[in-house]
């Protein structure tokens, strides 16, 4: 009796033991799929070039276009975990621990630099996704991108975006051409090469070179060539290089900021009389003001609520513009 009373705890404990290991198992196993290591991919994809047509988000128009001059001032936001490994707007497989980030009218893909103008934290990212559509932030970055530049936790920030124009247009020329990798052969000293050539790959895209002369490797010498009948026999393969693409180095730098604020711009006019009319109309929501600028050889006379002291502030003022018909108003940082 106590033999099989011994028996039978021992399998029971035994049981216990198999259940709590699974149990450990599986939580470990959930665990792994949550935790991520920065820089690697769900899966290895290629984008597509794109800029597309105007289009229509909750009552906003958008118009894409390429803009190699642009530069902008705002708000920006971060996305990630509900989009992992979703596609992008031009076909790529979204990582949120890439370098990334969404923008609703530039060409995709451009190069950006962002910089925090709260802590002058500053990085480049590529842009490969269309958005952001919600308060009308100007830029959304991968989770990586924002935790780099200091507001992952915040969730927003005060941001300056400005287009890299160089890397932009290699980024593009690459894209049209379907993403092909670009090699050169190298050429003795002294000589150039200017034949390229494509063949799909599967890693990053690559960019064409223009030809230089070439430096002979360390170590070797040159001796002039004797006066000869040309030869027959075939030429010795040179070395080929592979050119890759311009990619976002992950280098964060730091500069001082000046001190910048948030303002809701409900409207900009040519007229100042029109924009009397609606600081007058505005100003029961908070302090209304007329700013002006000059575009060329035109001056435009901007309403706008503010300062104001922070994003929910501003997300407030803009949804009331929004719902009143103001479908132009802007956040705007200055």
């Amino acid at each position: 009796m106590f033999n099989r009373r011994v028996s039978a705890w021992i399998a029971l404990a035994a049981a216990g033991l198999l259940i709590s290991s699974c149990a450990e198992l599986e939580l470990a196993s959930h665990t792994a799929k949550q935790v991520k290591i920065p820089g690697t991919s769900p899966t290895k994809s290629q984008g597509a070039y794109k800029v597309g047509k105007p289009y229509e988000i909750r009552g906003i128009w958008y118009y894409p276009k390429v803009d190699y001059s642009y530069i902008e001032t705002g708000i920006a936001s971060w996305y990630g975990p509900g989009f992992h490994g979703k596609k992008t707007a031009n076909g790529e497989i979204y990582d949120q621990y890439d370098l990334t980030a969404a923008h609703r009218t530039l060409p995709l893909p451009s190069m950006v630099r962002v910089t925090n103008l709260g802590n002058g934290r500053s990085i480049t990212v590529r842009i490969n996704d269309r958005g952001p559509f919600a308060n009308n932030r100007i830029i959304d970055l991968s989770r990586h991108s924002a935790e780099l530049l200091g507001f992952r936790v915040a969730g927003t920030a005060k941001v300056k975006v400005e287009i890299l124009e160089e890397e932009s247009r290699q980024l593009a020329a690459l894209a049209q051409r379907g993403g092909t990798q670009l090699a050169r052969t190298a050429q003795p000293a002294g000589q150039v090469s200017t034949e390229l050539t494509a063949s799909p790959v599967k890693a990053a895209p690559t960019v064409a070179v223009t030809g230089e002369s070439l430096a002979a490797p360390s170590g070797t010498t040159q001796v002039a060539a004797r006066p000869s009948a040309p030869s027959k026999s075939k030429p010795v393969p040179a070395a080929r290089r592979t050119i890759t693409a311009p990619t976002p180095d992950g280098v964060v730098t730091q500069a001082p900021v000046a001190a910048s604020n948030i303002f809701v711009q409900a409207g900009s006019f040519v007229r100042v009389a029109n924009a009397e009319r609606l600081r007058a109309k505005l100003s029961s929501l908070g302090t209304t003001q007329i700013a002006t600028a000059q575009i060329g050889e035109a001056q435009y006379f901007r309403v706008r609520l503010g300062p104001l002291v922070s994003v929910t502030e501003a997300d407030r003022l803009l949804a009331t513009l929004h719902g009143n018909g103001f479908n132009e108003a802007r956040v705007v940082v200055e």
